[in-house]
């Protein structure tokens, strides 16, 4: 960031995202003990006291990236590409791993399993639960359903477990995990 922008005057919400943004960048690329404050603060054009001014701590911050990182937005949701459902599905998907491809080291952080860290698996739960929400709702499901809930967070673990062999043990590509995911989803919203 140069120190033009950081400069220039924003409203609280504008530069609070510009900090995340910054956040997620960085943690894209390296892992949270990597990334120190004042680098954040250097990405973000702040000084360090306005990380704390918004975000309280590293840790606060790094936490608020991993929900945006986890959270599926409700816009890429609702502007799913397609009306049949397996179109629909490959769609979701699709974004899914343009998102992971573009922030890998925050995903494989702790989007492959439970991370043994109480806050950081509530962020995750909470992701979970708002990424159900939205996903039967884009794909035209009852999202008040609960069996069909319980499908689709499980189709959540096949989704961290399909990342896991993608990124982490090689043995499947993205096209591979593309059409196996796609496959399982389409199968999970089956009646």
């Amino acid at each position: 960031m140069n120190e033009l922008a950081a400069r220039r005057r924003l409203d609280p919400d504008a530069r609070r995202t510009e900090i995340l943004d910054a956040a997620l960048r960085l943690y894209a690329a390296r892992p949270y003990g990597e990334v120190s404050t004042t680098e954040l603060a250097r990405e973000a054009g702040v000084a360090r006291a306005l990380l704390n001014h918004y975000f309280g701590t590293k840790r606060a911050l790094y936490l608020e990236a991993l929900r945006e990182l986890l959270t599926i937005p409700e816009q890429a949701a609702a502007h799913l590409a397609g009306q049949r459902p397996e179109d629909r599905a490959a769609a979701a998907v699709d974004w899914f791993l343009d998102t992971v491809t573009d922030r890998r080291t925050l995903w494989l952080s702790v989007g492959i399993g439970v991370s043994g860290d109480a806050e950081i698996d509530a962020v995750v739960e909470d992701a979970d639960e708002t990424a159900v929400d939205r996903v039967l709702t884009a794909l035209h499901r009852d999202p008040c359903d609960e069996p069909l809930r319980a499908r689709v967070r499980a189709f959540f673990g096949m989704v961290r477990a399909a990342s896991r062999e993608w990124l982490v043990r090689g043995s499947l590509d993205r096209p591979a995990v593309r059409k196996l995911l796609i496959t399982a989803l389409v199968t999970v919203l089956e009646e």
